[in-house]
């Protein structure tokens, strides 16, 4: 092929099924969205995995975007990306690297507003925290308190989305850079 960025969505079109279950996994942990995705394969080109993605998306369920959700860690949370998340710790520790710049107050404040936000809403708090602050991830999180559950649920669903679609753009190298 002609392009490094061809080069690896035609790896990823190659994996063993075990081997790309577990990659898509990574990027999006709703068995759903992984079954979909993967019986797509092979792909032609870049646009038509994020189109077959953007139909798995379609077709989860309020429980399979739970089952996403589960599969992050909290934002903040640096001690669960080391231990529990640990093979999405490179890519979450990227994704909240501003958390680890942030204060011991903001930490703290994370906490609390994590913790306030799944007694509000029953799941997780999800944002593309990509190139946010950790001081930005918790003005995130305060102002979505504020809205009610249908608005929030739409917006973590989208959330979620973001941050399967990064982190395929690394795993098949198409990641845009700064």
């Amino acid at each position: 092929m002609n392009s490094a960025p061809q080069d690896g969505l035609e790896v990823f079109n190659a994996m063993p099924e075990p081997q790309a279950r577990e990659a898509l996994t990574r990027c999006c942990g709703s068995p759903r969205w992984v079954q979909a995705v993967v019986e797509a394969r092979p792909f032609a080109e870049p646009a038509a995995l994020w189109a077959a993605c953007g139909h798995a998306e379609a077709s989860m369920t309020d429980a399979d975007h739970r089952e996403a959700f589960r599969h992050h860690p909290r934002i903040g949370d640096l001690e669960s990306l080391r231990t529990r998340f640990a093979s999405t710790a490179a890519w979450a520790g990227r994704e909240q690297a501003g958390a680890s710049q942030a204060s011991e107050a903001t930490l703290r404040a994370l906490a609390d507003g994590n913790a306030a936000y799944e007694a509000r809403f029953g799941y997780l708090f999800i944002v593309c925290a990509t190139g946010l602050t950790g001081e930005q991830m918790l003005a995130r999180l305060q102002a979505r308190l504020d809205n009610d559950p249908s608005t929030e649920w739409r917006i973590a669903c989208s959330e979620q989305a973001r941050i399967a679609r990064l982190r395929l753009e690394i795993l098949i190298g198409q990641e845009k850079r700064p």
